[in-house]
């Protein structure tokens, strides 16, 4: 793994530019009037975008997390830990994953960093484990607190797990979540799959097909929301307390949620004893089911990690919501209005198919945009800078 070359589209202003649309109540779609004065008419404060590779020869890169001091922490889903330094340099961390549990779409997933690190150096990852690494023995999912070594060297589990017992689908992976971030108010977030079970995400009874709450030192806490298929992105909108799920859908309607604390939003694909995932995603005969401030249509984006744009150095994309795509190769932004509605929504053109699948995007502490790939084999992380006019 080392760092990579710099790859620079000069000039580029002109955006993909897609018809707004948000979901309705029965899953359907509804179009949204751009408003006078929107992004859509002034592209000339859009910044130009210059991509760079930071870090590359990684497997499955999954998720990102950065220190304030600028040091980047990427996971891997097979298993690993990578640092770049402040200075550049690529540092492979130590970590014990003899427990890991990596099939199919489950893995070493999920990562965050501590909002005191400096303090305690802790960060949490979300990933499969097995009992005493026995692939034998039912598989699960769980937060992990780890603490990194002065010098990235290392990384040692301190709290194993923080919070356990979230199902996984032992026999293939599939739908394992599992992404972290921290709210406003220091607790940690945990989104999760329903592991494909079709009961799972209605139960109150199971961490499955939920966005759960914690403390991030006891792990005590619990379900915050519930009736979510597979949520691949957290996004924490700055100087609010509005916190956004990124979600997939089957083969139609992936889905970004408002989230509220108790709320429902919707999946129930508990058919004869199955999983119907004919459904529509937001099941409008379920009480008080949360529609989505945007879904896909279909066909589906494949839809992964979320993060706000915040700052002025951002010029016209200031406040974009970008999210990154597995299925179409590419990041969407979309721009939301104060109460979370979709004014519009377009793709940064610089990353358009041209790095393959976006797994996850994080607007860095020092401002600038990181992004992984998920292509397996030669995965990277990327450093997305707004370029001064």
């Amino acid at each position: 793994m080392h760092a990579g070359a710099v790859r620079t589209r000069a000039g580029l202003l002109a955006v993909v530019l897609l018809a707004g649309c948000t979901g309705t109540a029965d899953g359907g779609q509804s179009s949204v009037e751009i408003p006078p004065g929107g992004l859509s008419s002034g592209f000339d404060e859009a910044p130009a975008l210059e991509v760079s590779v930071v870090a590359d020869g990684l497997d499955h890169a999954w998720d990102v997390a950065q220190t304030r001091d600028g040091t980047l922490l990427v996971d891997e889903r097979p298993g690993g830990f990578t640092a770049v330094l402040p200075d550049g340099a690529v540092r492979e961390v130590r970590a014990d994953f003899g427990d890991l549990y990596a099939q199919g779409e489950t893995g070493l997933m999920g990562l965050t960093v501590d909002p005191d690190f400096a303090e305690n150096r802790r960060f949490y990852s979300c990933q499969g484990v097995v009992a005493d690494g026995r692939t034998s023995l039912p598989a699960s999912i769980a937060v992990i607190a780890w603490t990194a070594a002065p010098d990235w060297s290392s990384a040692t589990r301190v709290a194993d797990p923080l919070l356990g017992g979230i199902p996984a689908n032992a026999r293939s992976g599939r739908h394992g979540g599992c992404r972290l971030r921290f709210d406003p108010e220091g607790m940690l977030l945990v989104g999760t799959g329903d592991n494909a079970v079709g009961t799972n995400a209605q139960d109150p009874g199971t961490f499955a097909g939920k966005v759960l709450r914690i403390d991030p030192m006891t792990g005590r806490g619990g379900i915050w929301t519930l009736g979510h298929r597979n949520v691949q992105g957290l996004a924490v909108r700055p100087g609010t307390g509005q916190v956004f799920s990124v979600e997939h859908g089957p083969d139609r309607d992936d889905e970004v949620n408002l989230l509220r604390e108790g709320a429902n939003y919707g999946w129930d694909p508990a058919g004869e004893g199955g999983y119907d995932e004919s459904v529509p995603m937001t099941d409008p005969d379920i009480p008080g089911a949360v529609p989505a401030v945007w879904s896909s249509g279909q066909p589906t984006l494949a839809t992964s990690g979320a993060t706000f744009l915040d700052g002025p150095q951002w010029g016209g994309f200031d406040g974009l919501l970008v999210i990154g795509l597995l299925k179409e190769t590419g990041v969407l932004a979309l721009r939301l209005d104060d109460d979370g509605r979709l004014q519009e929504q377009f793709r940064l053109p610089e990353l358009e198919d041209a790095y393959g699948r976006i797994r996850s995007v994080l607007q860095g502490t020092d401002g600038d945009l990181y992004v992984t790939t998920d292509n397996g084999g030669d995965d990277k992380v990327l450093k997305v800078t707004p370029r001064p006019s």
